[in-house]
């Protein structure tokens, strides 16, 4: 089984022409295959002169579908006075209830005390999962130290963040599998942390950035990595206070080598400017602000083409524009 050299990042490509010694990519290097439908999981790729030999272990998983833009209906209500932490190899399933605290109103942009603040927060190695975050938070959910599991939790109404992936090492990969965000002034995903996310079957709705590498960490320079595919963004409704009136799905710091993987978005669009993914110039947090540096397809910080965006026509859902393409 092969996997499709071009869609991995740049980083983790290999030149089979090349004779050159043996080389090994680790299992968290390879997220995922493009444009497959499944991840692959490779332990170790080598090369021997022209010929090569793959030493596989692989663990295969059908990709997220597309979402409809369906909103999941409450399975009732659940107030915590303080954080609930889903502890390493645990996995916290909600039951599609909404989760809020009941000692905490949304102050908006406001910068508040981090993970105090959040509903949950999920160690390393944990799963949350058939979640609804409800409005009364400030933090949403917090990887305080990545290498985490998201799967099926909804944000109805981001506040400051919805998801905040912070801590771990080069290796760490943390996972957004299916859910959905909307109403978010600024960020619902936001990276400080190192390593890999990958965010799979997620829907976004009215938002100023899907997934933002932190552009003024303290911690800064970060190189970190994003793999987004399966993606339904709805930018149609306008109801949050957006703190950057010119959307980015994705937003990378190029001078900090940061690189995205973007396959099979699908854009409801509005008549306000929006871009897949743009790259700027990151700072650590010394006061200054991260400077804008491109917008569209670029290599290595932003790899995907116009092919891998799909506009959902007026009246339609993706379903039905996917079953138009292949009608094409």
């Amino acid at each position: 089984m092969l996997v499709n050299n071009d869609c991995l990042p740049q980083h983790q490509r290999a030149d089979a022409s090349q004779q050159q010694a043996p080389i090994s990519i680790s299992i968290f290097e390879v997220p995922f295959a493009c444009n497959t439908g499944y991840y692959f999981f490779i332990p170790m790729l080598q090369f021997f002169g022209s010929a090569t030999t793959l030493a596989i272990g692989i663990a295969v998983a059908f990709g997220a579908p597309v979402p409809d833009g369906t909103w999941p209906t409450s399975q009732g209500n659940v107030s915590y006075t303080e954080v609930y932490v889903v502890k390493a190899g645990e996995v916290f399933d909600g039951g599609m209830k909404t989760y809020d605290r009941s000692d905490i109103t949304c102050l908006g942009q406001t910068e508040s005390n981090g993970s105090s603040n959040a509903v949950f927060e999920v160690e390393p190695g944990a799963t949350l999962k058939n979640v609804i975050i409800g409005t009364n938070q400030k933090e949403g959910v917090h990887c305080e130290m990545s290498d985490c599991t998201i799967e099926h939790v909804w944000w109805e109404d981001v506040c400051e963040d919805a998801l905040s992936i912070k801590g771990g090492n080069a290796s760490s990969v943390s996972r957004v599998i299916g859910g959905g965000a909307r109403y978010a002034d600024d960020k619902v995903v936001q990276h400080n942390g190192y390593g890999t996310v990958v965010i799979d079957g997620f829907f976004a709705q009215d938002f100023g950035k899907l997934y933002r590498s932190c552009g003024n960490c303290k911690s800064n320079p970060r190189q970190r990595f994003l793999n987004l595919t399966n993606i339904y963004a709805d930018l149609e409704i306008i109801q949050a206070q957006r703190v950057d009136p010119n959307v980015s799905f994705v937003m990378m710091n190029e001078n900090f080598g940061d690189q995205a993987v973007l396959r099979n978005i699908y854009v409801k669009p509005s008549t306000e400017n929006y871009t897949e993914c743009a790259s700027s110039f990151g700072v650590n947090k010394s006061g200054a602000r991260p400077v804008i540096l491109s917008n569209g397809p670029k290599n290595p910080v932003c790899q995907y083409s116009f092919d891998d965006v799909h506009i959902v026509q007026d009246g339609q859902n993706t379903q039905q524009q996917q079953q138009h393409q292949l009608q094409q």
